[in-house]
């Protein structure tokens, strides 16, 4: 009979048979042997102090366990998705167990003073807590940690909001977690589509765009301010190029914080972050193949290879791979990629783990995102309607390619039950050339397209280094997690480009080969950026309340020089304090209320401009109805984003900070994962989003009090999914969704309006043994919308049309 330690003292071993099915929190242990009478009397006897919350059970025996020195040991198969509405207050031993296990089903027993074992009673076995022990068969228990996959869609647990392995429901502030599971049914194939089905979140304000640019958190654009982290660690964007568009294969999870965060991460922009939980190496073997095809002349290859490298599984590898080879909706652009990640953890003890992590990525494509008028898209035209595959620019000049790779690692080391110390890091390195024609406008013939070529591109590398120490202690009646760190980044980027003319073009019935006039360059700045950051957080938990507070000190120091143009020349230095507050009240019933303040602070190394900052209430409540794999969240927030960057010229180019931008809304969450085979994940977002202030008003026209362009009032999403349990069609899974987005202004003159449209999306496949067939299709009906404008004459970006995906996967 094996049995499995869940221990926080013990390291996760898996005895015999089973070792390679256990995931990194779950520890196995033998019984120890009976203690004498009078030894276990005294331990059941004994009186400590709980504050455990509502959570899984089995995250919440670890906390149980490093309490009162008892190691626990399950004994049976658990069941699954079991939760408990926690224990608070002084009590027992025997006591708390019984307030965590009441309504599990599960029965336990006290072998001698320090081990205490559960067991799942059979129809004659005996219930009590002082029953026999029952003979079952052995189980695997998975305890979900916060960097680590989740089964199904709803997340318990997450780092990005705290830096902590903290429950989301004691969290205050809104997060959304895209799990691999999800991404895997909806087939998520970029960025964009990851965010579809989550509140607050958008990622294709600017269409089919494939950099991953139209990113909007609670009405907020995100420009270049770097919102895309990874593991973490922030992906520093430059003023032509980012990270965003990393391969989604290689994440485990995808976690959006809303709300400003600079009080952990430092420069943040104040609508939130977006956080790619890399996979990790495992102590399971896995082995996974995949081919896809599809719409685009679409043609891919995946790979995912984990598992122990050395017998004592003190050292585990991860490998995961892509190939792709495809076009793209618009003629002539294509999205070919290269993709790799490997991934090593060297664990020598209990208390001490590395992990490296590694990525490569090329891409070779074109623009995805093509400038195009209103007319024939928003508007009727007499010359009939511009189709969503018009390519405005010219074949043989028109490129956008990266190539990007990153090596980093993140150790951690726990010097007793009460202290630890973590510390990541990260090198990143970026080449981008990028070379396009783009849309000028249309002339008065209504059908004649002024175009312009842009060229150049971005040499970009830099580190960062975050180091932690965290304390899990007691005081009186108080619980603490405390948080002390010290990170540090510095990155430095060239950015070079260049500006010719070519020929207008008939966008109704366009003819390319137009020769691209001479290339002037107008920029070649090189930059550097570098800021330091002391920061501190104590979670603090009395009885049912749940208190988080926070603080940090930045420096932030650069400089940027101009060969071509010195009034882009700068030197920058900055400092800030950003602070958060939150409080959470964790009812026995399972509803969370809470409310928070939040700061953020954003330097930039651009000649006149300001730092921006932000500031944000929130209130909602969280509800994990007990005994169900579910999560709901409600909130209201008051937002505010000061200095804010515009990117309203043509190409997106900065033309100067708009000043003051206030968002208000709600938002609601629903997700939920279903013993009897159904997937649930509804989203709604209410925006009342408007410019309150402006710094430039040379132009004599005044946008004060108008909603940013792009901005949608109401944006609604409901996806569901089935997969059958028995009978002949066993692995059968069938699924679909729909979105919704509201009418956006147009311009951030709010001169005209953007239709609201309605999209459906649909999944099937089917699991025998160990391969997987799959189908995906989004926007089944294939509906023709523009998904932004911000200029009527060359600013408007179709969405994505209806895109088909099959795949076999085969795993072993």
């Amino acid at each position: 009979m094996s049995r499995i330690n869940i221990s926080s003292r013990l390291p996760a071993i898996v005895a015999g048979s089973f070792r390679k099915s256990l995931l990194a929190t779950v520890c196995v242990a033998t019984l120890l042997q009976a203690a004498p009478v009078m030894a276990q009397a005294a331990a059941h006897a004994a009186s400590y102090t709980f504050s455990i919350p509502a959570q899984p059970l089995s995250s919440a025996l670890v906390r149980f366990s490093s309490i009162t020195g008892i190691d626990v040991v399950f004994d049976g198969a658990l069941p699954a998705g079991a939760l408990t509405q926690g224990v608070r207050g002084s009590a027992s031993a025997e006591g708390a167990l019984g307030q965590l296990l009441a309504g599990t089903g599960l029965s336990w027993q006290f072998r001698g003073a320090g081990t205490v074992v559960l067991s799942v009673p059979s129809q004659t076995g005996t219930t009590g807590s002082t029953g026999s022990a029952t003979e079952l068969k052995p189980i695997v228990l998975g305890a979900e940690s916060a960097w680590g996959p989740v089964e199904g869609f709803v997340a318990n647990r997450s780092a990005t909001g705290t830096k902590t392995d903290t429950p989301l429901i004691e969290t205050p502030q809104s997060i959304s977690v895209v799990t691999r599971d999800q991404m895997d049914v909806q087939g998520v194939n970029s960025l964009n589509s990851a965010l579809r089905y989550t509140p607050g979140a958008t990622g294709d304000v600017y269409g089919t765009d494939n950099r991953g640019l139209g990113v909007q958190l609670r009405g907020m654009g995100t420009g270049s301010s770097g919102i895309f982290y990874r593991d973490g660690l922030q992906l520093k964007d430059s003023n032509f190029t980012m990270f965003n568009a990393i391969e989604p294969y290689g994440a485990e999870r995808y976690e959006v914080l809303r709300g400003p965060a600079s009080v952990l991460y430092g420069q943040a922009t104040p609508g939130g972050l977006i956080n790619y939980v890399s996979k990790r190496p495992t102590e399971d073997v896995l082995r996974e193949v995949e081919l896809l095809g599809g719409s685009f002349d679409h043609y891919e290859g995946r790979f995912d290879f984990s598992g122990p490298v050395s017998d004592d599984d003190t050292v585990l590898y991860r490998m995961t791979g892509v190939v792709r080879d495809s076009s793209t909706q618009i003629d002539f652009v294509d999205e070919d990629r290269i993709f790799l990640a490997p991934a090593v953890t060297f664990k020598p003890d209990e208390d001490t783990k590395l992990t490296i992590l590694g990525q490569y990525q090329r891409d070779r494509s074109g623009w995805a995102m093509q400038y195009l008028p209103a007319s024939g898209t928003v508007f009727d035209s007499p010359y009939g309607e511009i189709p969503n595959s018009r390519f405005v620019g010219e074949p043989a000049f028109d490129e956008y390619n990266n190539t990007l790779g990153s090596i980093g690692y993140e150790f951690e080391h726990r010097f007793n039950d009460t202290w630890q110390i973590r510390q990541n890091a990260r090198y990143v390195w970026l080449d981008h050339e990028e070379k396009g024609v783009f849309g000028g406008g249309l002339q008065a013939d209504g059908r004649t397209y002024d175009r312009y070529a842009d060229a150049g591109g971005t040499e970009l590398n830099g580190g960062t280094i975050d180091t932690q120490i965290i304390g899990e202690f007691d005081t009186g009646q108080l619980s603490h997690t405390l948080l002390a760190g010290l990170d540090y980044k510095r990155h430095f980027y060239r950015d070079y480009a260049s500006s010719g003319e070519v020929d207008p073009l008939d966008i109704f019935d366009p003819v390319y080969g137009s020769p691209v006039g001479p290339m002037t360059p107008y920029r070649d700045t090189d930059t550097t950026q570098s800021q330091l950051g002391i920061y501190g957080q104590d979670q603090i938990k009395l009885d049912k309340w749940a208190l988080t507070l926070g603080g940090r000190y930045d420096w932030a120091w650069g400089s940027a020089r101009d060969s071509v143009d010195s009034a882009n020349n700068v030197n920058m230095s900055d400092e800030a304090f950003t602070g958060r507050a939150g409080l959470v009240y964790l009812a026995d019933n399972g509803f969370a209320p809470y409310l928070s303040y939040t700061e953020s602070f954003i330097p930039i190394t651009r000649a006149g401009f300001e730092p921006e900052t932000g500031r944000q209430y929130e209130i909602g409540v969280k509800y994990q109805p007990p005994g169900s794999n579910s999560f709901v969240t409600v909130s209201a927030f008051d937002l505010v984003r000061q200095n804010v960057e515009s990117y309203t010229g043509p190409g997106g180019a900065v033309e100067g900070q708009t000043g003051e931008i206030t968002s208000r809304g709600i938002e609601v969450e629903g997700v939920a994962s279903l013993d009897s085979g159904i997937n649930l994940r509804l989203a709604y977002t209410y925006l009342d989003t408007e410019i309150t202030k402006e710094t430039d008003t040379s132009s004599g026209e005044s946008d004060l009090g108008n909603t940013p362009f792009g901005v949608a009032k109401h944006r609604a999403s409901l996806w569901a999914d089935y997969t059958l349990q028995d009978g002949l069609l066993e692995g059968l899974t069938l699924g679909g969704g729909v979105r919704y987005v509201g009418k956006t202004w147009g311009s951030n003159a709010n001169t005209f309006k953007v239709p609201d449209y309605v999209l459906a999306d649909a999944a099937l496949s089917y699991k025998k043994d160990n391969t997987t067939f799959s189908l995906n299709v989004s926007n089944i009906f294939d509906k023709d919308y523009v998904a932004s404008c911000f200029d009527a004459s060359f600013g408007c970006f179709y969405g994505e049309g209806r895109r088909i995906t099959a795949s076999v996967r085969v795993t072993w």
